[in-house]
């Protein structure tokens, strides 16, 4: 497994005082991905939990949606001159039932750990039809869960106490219970590997969950949680206006600027849960 943190030596300035130390920065790696051994997608990423930034990849390209969809994924050799193994190139077997993607034509799976809609052929090609629906799904939370959020997925992440560079993703049940966390470089990637988990432990579709990132609200992270079966997504800081363009179309709940007691619902207001109402100005 490659590692997820490196140590570099830097040149340190405070309050004009220069020193020499050993920083620790957070590994940033390209991890290739192929289907039953034809390449699909090149990510940059953080190591760790590949096998589940693979799947929820698959589940929100709409490959795959259940457990039994996916055979096995596997590391294989990489690209050094030996042939060992980088932990760097991953395969996934699909089951037969499982039509094999076609890269050819749309889009060309390239993706960067800041940007995951790199080589969209167009912005139709992104509004991938969701499996499931939730519209029906009328679970809601209330607003003294929703701000205990934030501290909740801050408490959780392990590696950003070391770096200081990490996004996090963590999904919720409505009352608040911590189901996983999981950190990367990439916003979209550290989604797709709680997706990804989520898939592999059979538990989609997360009717009734709380995904909450740590950045801002894009529309890839939308419609990832759409894709899974998410009702309600919140962030800490500013959703698009695509983004909420497409929670609105999904019949999902977006909140963003969720800081201490503050935050905006910018879709799906009737799953917030207001537990003392206030006069709506």
């Amino acid at each position: 497994m490659g590692r997820v943190t490196t140590r570099q030596r830097i040149l340190r300035i405070r309050d004009g005082v220069v020193s020499e130390r050993a920083d620790t920065l957070v590994a940033e790696e390209p991890l290739e991905v192929r289907i039953d051994g034809s390449p699909l997608t090149v990510t940059m990423r953080t190591p760790g939990n590949d096998f589940d930034l693979a799947a929820g990849f698959l589940v929100g390209e709409g490959v795959v949606h259940h457990t039994e969809d996916v055979r096995v994924i596997r590391y294989c050799a990489g690209a050094t001159e030996d042939g060992s193994n980088t932990f760097n190139v991953l395969d996934v077997s699909l089951a037969p039932h499982v039509p094999t993607p076609d890269t050819s034509l749309e889009r060309n799976f390239y993706t960067t750990s800041s940007c995951g809609l790199c080589g969209k052929a167009s912005l139709d090609a992104v509004r991938t039809q969701a499996r499931w629906s939730v519209t029906e799904n009328e679970a809601g939370v209330g607003l003294s869960t929703l701000t205990r959020l934030p501290d909740r997925l801050r408490e959780a992440q392990r590696v950003f106490d070391r770096t200081g560079g990490l996004h996090a993703a963590g999904l919720f049940t409505t009352e608040g219970e911590l189901l996983v966390v999981r950190e990367d470089v990439g916003r979209h990637n550290a989604v797709d590997k709680v997706v990804g988990w989520a898939l592999r432990e059979g538990r989609l579709p997360l009717r009734e969950s709380v995904l909450m990132v740590s950045g801002r609200a894009s529309f890839e992270l939308v419609q990832k949680a759409w894709m899974a079966g998410i009702p309600t997504l919140a962030a800490v800081s500013a959703p698009s206006s695509l983004a909420v363009d497409l929670a609105t179309e999904a019949g999902m709940t977006l909140v963003g600027f969720l800081r201490g007691e503050s935050m905006n619902v910018y879709a799906g207001r009737e799953r917030v849960l207001i537990e003392a109402a206030s006069p709506v100005a």
